[in-house]
């Protein structure tokens, strides 16, 4: 708050911030306006005083003088000039601070319209660019059902499939399988088995492939699900772990045209894909048995030896994790038993007494490790008994 002496009452006032400074603004615009009508007045009495001297003294010196009259109304003239650039550039210093933030606010207006404009403009191009691509794409498609024959379609969408599998077969699968299904003898086979194999023969991935497509002058038009229940018979037959339908039927479903369709619902493992998705679903599908490779050489391991071995681990690890117990609490003592005798002979007791415990936990360990016998460790393990009797046996 700042405090404000009337000049006429002499009668002090409080005012805050705000109020100050309206009043300060006001005082200078008027002194400010004030400064100003003087100087003009003054130039203006100047002037008038400068001209009648030069009229005066150009009257009365107007027959010798002429030359100084001419010089002097040149220097007056010059004066006069002078103090108009004067006022003229106290009003331009007083607005321009006023253009200069109109100018920014205009400036940062237009560069803000004009980044929405971009942003829109890109945006529509982006979408108008999709657009365009699919329409070509249908398009493309449309112009190649129309050029073939019913018979040819089916085959030519088989042959395409095939030919970009072997175009990468040597670089992203060497060891698989894809070939033409032509084990009929159950009554009926898929189009195509794809089947990869690690180093070890273990099997990674198997699928039953069924590629189908129709003209659009096809009298009979099919739907994807009129397939599905055949081509998982056809999985089930040919021990394949997936079966997918590379398809181009229903061509306006915005369901299948999302790429990859998962039915699951209906079979078990189960894929429909447009045929651009055809390579890519393979190899989604090889990344993922990957990771559980280990798992299937575990238990291809275990069937090879066909051995139950849950409860003979189980009986082996009580017995390491006793003895590595027992293990370390006799470390323990008798380091601290060293310890002791580094430090004093006064601490012989102590480590006496370390000793001897010790000496308790290593002869538990032996106890344990003595005790542990074969028919211990085949006791809840019938496969394990069985053999080790075999073993007898033969002995």
């Amino acid at each position: 708050m700042k405090e404000i002496i009337c000049p006429n009452c002499k009668k002090a006032f409080k005012i805050d911030e705000a109020g100050y400074a309206e009043i300060l603004k006001q005082v200078r615009d008027n002194d400010f306006e004030k400064q100003l009508h003087e100087r003009l007045e003054i130039a203006e009495r100047e002037k008038q005083s400068a001209i009648e001297l030069a009229k005066e003294k150009t009257s009365n010196e107007l027959q010798q003088k002429s030359a100084e009259k001419d010089a002097e109304i040149q220097r007056l003239n010059t004066q006069i000039e002078a103090n108009e650039v004067s006022q003229k550039l106290a009003i331009t210093e007083a607005i321009s601070s006023i253009e200069k933030e109109r100018d920014e606010l205009k400036n940062n207006l237009e560069k803000s319209n004009l980044e929405k404009e971009l942003a829109e403009k890109s945006l529509k191009d982006k979408y108008e660019t999709q657009i365009k691509d699919r329409d070509d794409a249908i398009e493309r498609l449309r112009d190649m059902k129309a050029r073939l024959s019913t018979k040819m379609v089916g085959e030519t969408l088989e042959q395409h499939c095939e030919t970009e599998f072997n175009r990468i077969r040597a670089t992203a699968f060497p060891n698989a399988y894809f070939e033409k299904d032509n084990d009929a003898s159950s009554g009926s086979k898929g189009d195509y088995v794809f089947r990869d194999i690690d180093s070890s023969d273990i099997e990674i991935v198997s699928i039953m492939f069924e590629m189908k497509n129709e003209s659009d002058t096809t009298a009979t038009k099919k739907k994807n699900e009129d397939f599905f229940k055949e081509l998982d018979k056809d999985r089930t037959e040919k021990n394949c772990e997936y079966a997918i339908l590379v398809s181009l039927l229903e061509p306006e479903s915005e369901l299948y045209n999302t790429g990859i369709v998962d039915v699951f619902h209906r079979y078990p493992k189960m894929y429909v894909v447009r045929p651009q998705f055809f390579l890519p679903i393979i190899t989604l599908l090889r990344n993922a048995a990957l990771k559980s490779i280990e798992y299937k050489k575990e238990l291809a391991l275990v069937k090879e030896q066909n051995i139950d071995i849950t409860n003979f681990e189980d009986d082996l690890e009580k017995f390491k994790s006793g003895f590595a117990r027992n293990f370390d609490l006799a470390s323990r003592k008798f380091k601290t038993a060293i310890d002791e005798i580094d430090k004093s002979i006064d601490h012989l007791q102590k480590t006496k007494d370390a000793l001897l415990g010790t000496d308790r936990n290593l002869r538990l360990a032996n106890d344990k490790a003595q005790d542990v016998t074969i028919k211990k460790l085949t006791r809840r393990n019938p496969t394990m008994a069985a053999k080790f009797e075999d073993i007898e046996s033969d002995d």
